[in-house]
Parts: C-alpha cells; sequence; structure tokens
C-alpha cells in the first residue's frame, strides 16, 4: 500500500503538471524516478514538518497539487497548527500521506504509533480523511483525489497487506463499499470498518457466517465526510452495531458512527459495540498483529465480540 501510493504520485505527476511531491526527512532514493523525470515537482526536506507544510499550502495557492509524505504521528501531531491554519483555513488541495497508521510501528512504541490521527484530522473543517483496505484501493483513492478540490488526510498501512477489495464495488470518496456479496436485507450483524480493521471484520464475519450469523460489512475507507445515508439504511435493518477500526476508540469511526446514528436514525438504535484501541498508550511493544490481538480487533476477537452480544441481546 505504501509503495503503490507513492508510484501513484509519479504516475499522477505524469498525467498533471500541477502534481509536486514533498517528502520529509525520508529515504534519499525515494521515488528516485520521479526525482530524475521530473526534479523541478520534487522536494526532500529535512526534519521541518512545519516548515513543510506551510510549502505545500503555498505552492497550492500558486496552483500546484501538493503531495507530502511523511511518518503519520509526524504529519498529524508534529504540525497540527499549520495544518489547521495554512491548509484547513483556506481549504487547500493539498494531500498528507500519513505511513503508518495505527500499530504499524508498533515496535517504535507509543511516540511512532498513530492511534489519535483520525481523530485529530476529521475535527479540522474542510479535511477530507481516508483509509483504504488495501494497495488496489490505494491506487482508485490516489486517482480520485487528483481533483478533490479541498485537503486530504491519507492514512496508509504498512504494505504487503491482503487484497480484498474488488473494482466492480466503485470507488468515490465519501461512499462506504458493501463487502459481502448477497448481504441479507435483515442481518445479524453490521460490522463498519476502515482500514486494515475491514481486512480481519470481512475474516470473522466469514467464520461468523459459518455459524448461521448473518452478517453484514460495510468498509468506510473514507471517515470523512461519512456515508451517513449508508449507514442509517445498513443500521436500521440489523440487531446490532459492531465499528472496527486501528484507532483509538475516543473519536474514530466508532464516534463518526454513533454521531451519525445519534442525529439520524428514527426508531430505536439497536445495540453498538465499538472495538479498537483503548484510550491509553501502548505499553506494549511487539507487532502490529500482536497488538491488534492483544485488544480483541483481530479476526478471531471480532467474532467473539459479536458472539457476546448477540447472546447478550437475547437475554
Amino acid at each position: 500500500m505504501r509503495k503503490r501510493s507513492l508510484d501513484m504520485v509519479h504516475a499522477l505527476a505524469k498525467r498533471d503538471e500541477r502534481v509536486v511531491f514533498i517528502g520529509s526527512d525520508l529515504s534519499p532514493n525515494l521515488l528516485g524516478e520521479m526525482k530524475k523525470e521530473f526534479p523541478s515537482r520534487y522536494y526532500m526536506e529535512g526534519i521541518a514538518e512545519a516548515n513543510v507544510i506551510g510549502m505545500a499550502a503555498g505552492m497550492a495557492m500558486e496552483g500546484f497539487i501538493p503531495y507530502v509524505n511523511t511518518i503519520a504521528t509526524f504529519i498529524t501531531r508534529r504540525c497540527y497548527e499549520q495544518v489547521a491554519v495554512d491548509l484547513c483555513l483556506h481549504d487547500l488541495p493539498v494531500r498528507l500521506i500519513g505511513n503508518g497508521g495505527g500499530y504499524v510501528y508498533a515496535p517504535l512504541g507509543p511516540t511512532h504509533q498513530a492511534i489519535e490521527d483520525i481523530a485529530i484530522m476529521r475535527a479540522l473543517p474542510h479535511m477530507t480523511v481516508t483509509a483504504v483496505c488495501d494497495a488496489d484501493e490505494m491506487t482508485r483513492l490516489m486517482d480520485a483525489s487528483l481533483e478533490w478540490p479541498h485537503p486530504i488526510y491519507i492514512r496508509l498501512a504498512k504494505g504487503g497487506d491482503p487484497v480484498i477489495s474488488k473494482p466492480e464495488r466503485g470507488f468515490a470518496i465519501g461512499k462506504a463499499i458493501d463487502m459481502i456479496d448477497g448481504s441479507p436485507a435483515q442481518s445479524d450483524v453490521l460490522l463498519i470498518c476502515t482500514g486494515v480493521a475491514t481486512t480481519e471484520a470481512l475474516k470473522a464475519a466469514k467464520t461468523l457466517s459459518a455459524e448461521s450469523i448473518r452478517c453484514r460489512l460495510l468498509h468506510v475507507h473514507t471517515v470523512k465526510p461519512l456515508d451517513t445515508e449508508a449507514i442509517l439504511q445498513a443500521a436500521s435493518n440489523t440487531r446490532l452495531i459492531v465499528t472496527v477500526e486501528e484507532h483509538n476508540v475516543v473519536g474514530g469511526l466508532g464516534s463518526a458512527v454513533l454521531e451519525a446514528l445519534a442525529d439520524g436514525l428514527t426508531g430505536s438504535l439497536p445495540p453498538v459495540k465499538r472495538l479498537g484501541i483503548p484510550d491509553r498508550f501502548s505499553d506494549r511493544y511487539g507487532s502490529q498483529q500482536a497488538l491488534m490481538a492483544s485488544l480483541g480487533f483481530d479476526a478471531n476477537g471480532i467474532s467473539a465480540a459479536v458472539r457476546a452480544a448477540l447472546a447478550g441481546a437475547k437475554q
């Protein structure tokens, strides 16, 4: 996914002379071919993220479409004021590509774990927040990003993730995707997921379906703007809603879904269970998968949470 997103920056630069790449203290040979082909549209800055955002804003004001890339915690936490004031206040078409959303950098500890990036980015007016599920969907997002008129935060996974998306399901920024063919009109559980958590939820749905639990899965690759219409429609026809995200349960996808349900759902609200990272910094080091499993939002944890919630609803 990471390589695909950067390869797409080069491809978009070939297609549109407005496209500019700005990196922050990354590998000197990153996008080396683009650097050779378009040296005047390739910049590798030092550890100066606030300055990089200012550069990108200035270029956007001059008609360019900058794609800025660095580690997710650096491009969100370290320069948040510049993102808010330089980019969002002026509603500029800058694309922020954040390496290592969630627990990708689990071995490096809490300083590099982007557990609140979705929350702080979605709080900014004009900001679009995305987290696709695999490399193929990243291609579709990058294609769509070229003409999107607002700033975008593009959350990256680690790369090498299994491809679960299908081109025939389509792609549009702000539109959720139904990931299970032939989903029942009335489901026992509605899984609402984003990013690579969708992969884990899809595995869980297959296990649960084999147990005669009717599952529907909405993949929300765009957390903002949220596809409220799809969520409300699906929520009105299910017994249980479970949101799954590799992010703090405060302010992320689960919070966005609850806000949409509170504002728009008519009739009774089904039980809602939010799975994700508890509201604390990690005290563990290890692999991304190990941390997800320890907190109960890998495939096994999701399956267990659904079974327990449905059993509790019957009592």
